[in-house]
């Protein structure tokens, strides 16, 4: 089969082995009573089936089985062992609450097994920032780090219904035109087969009667795959990028932009807990989709879509820009953007205790609206 071929037979494949898994899982997560309890953190009210992400793993490694012949370095046997890693540790995470240390090392664990395959490695930034040439061990340390920063900001976006799925459609899309251009089709078609796992779980996502959550197990595979693709973007050669519409040493600021959303959020909340003298790991309702919940006043749904497409117009609005700007004038203009979206949420800069007295005095005003209203009041707000 040529590519388009695989692709369309991949998607397919993908999209239905997720799609008639996840019931089966709501089965067995309901029948075993491992559903997520609400706390006082939580968006949803309700007991929620979670380990959706168990369809994403078994559907990754069937399919990199059918696409190994697309490989150009055996890519896939390095991919998998870091997959495993992060699968049981997400599991384990989702019925056992993990420490973030211990997760942590199993990220870097998972990691190395990607580090150590010579297609991903980095030898250049092309020109970004006038820097031609990076040593290997340099190169370990910033991907690694990458990585790291990607995972976890991926699993932080995981907080609302459809969030991570959308970003992460987004993302995946990108991918999978950037890979397909540059020739790596091994990558694109990883793309599309994560793609298709992201649509098939979204629908049960927003549902109302057969919800699921990813969980950790769902959210670090698609933040590893995300971070996998990543590296391999920066890791092209030059003459990959002759069919890409943008400018070489406009690749890292593309990366960037492609990541916006969950780098952004995580750098704010990060931010806000060390000014507040908390642990960044420490939980809160700090994040942009709390804050258009909260205070915007958005339902799951809308808030979801807003934070998706404007990932995709900044996407594409600088993919535009990379076409032509030099890098120095998108630095400029990526750091005006991140000054200008960190101001305009500065004001919802909050803590868990504000919030709460918030919602109580919120509750107690209604309460008492409801005591002070007439019989006829309360009997026209029954018919609305």
């Amino acid at each position: 089969m040529n590519f388009l071929e695989t692709a369309v037979v991949i998607f397919i494949g993908s999209f239905l082995l997720v799609y008639l898994t996840i019931p089966k899982i709501i089965g067995v997560v309901e029948y075993k009573r491992l559903m997520d309890d609400p706390n006082h953190r939580s968006s949803h009210l309700r007991k929620t089936p979670t380990l959706g992400g168990v369809s994403f793993y078994f559907t990754m490694i069937i399919a990199l089985f059918f696409i190994k012949n697309w490989h150009g370095h055996s890519e896939d046997i390095y991919i998998i062992p870091g997959l495993t890693i992060l699968f049981v540790i997400g599991l384990k995470d989702d019925l056992v609450v993990l420490s973030p240390g211990t997760k942590l090392v199993a990220q870097i664990v998972a990691i190395v097994f990607v580090l150590v395959n010579p297609s991903f490695t980095i030898e250049s930034l092309n020109g970004f920032l006038n820097i031609y040439e990076i040593p290997y061990f340099l190169y370990l340390a910033i991907a690694g780090f990458v990585m790291l920063t990607i995972i976890n900001s991926y699993n932080l976006i995981d907080g609302i219904d459809g969030l991570a799925s959308i970003v992460g459609i987004v993302i995946m899309i990108i991918y999978t035109t950037i890979f397909y251009l540059s020739g790596e089709y091994f990558f694109a078609l990883i793309s599309i087969t994560m793609n298709a796992c992201l649509m098939a779980f979204f629908g049960f996502n927003i549902s109302s009667d057969k919800k699921i959550f990813m969980g950790d197990t769902g959210s670090l595979i698609v933040g590893f795959i995300i971070s996998v693709l990543t590296l391999k973007f920066l890791a092209l050669k030059p003459e990959s990028y002759e069919g890409l519409p943008f400018l070489l040493e406009n690749a890292p600021l593309i990366a960037i932009s492609i990541l916006i959303v969950p780098l952004f959020d995580t750098a704010r909340v990060f931010a806000i807990r060390i000014a507040n003298k908390r642990g960044p790991f420490s939980p809160d309702r700090n994040h942009v989709h709390h804050v258009l919940i909260d205070y915007w006043g958005l339902s799951h749904k809308q808030a979801s879509f807003i934070i998706g497409c404007f990932n995709l117009i900044f996407v594409v609005l600088f993919i535009i820009l990379g076409s032509k700007a030099k890098n120095l004038g998108m630095v400029i203009m990526l750091v005006s953007v991140v000054i200008l979206l960190s101001y305009i949420f500065f004001k919802y800069n909050y803590n868990f205790t504000t919030l709460k007295q918030k919602i109580l005095l919120r509750r107690k005003i209604d309460s008492l609206k409801r005591k002070t209203d007439t019989p006829s009041q309360k009997k026209k707000k029954n018919k609305d």
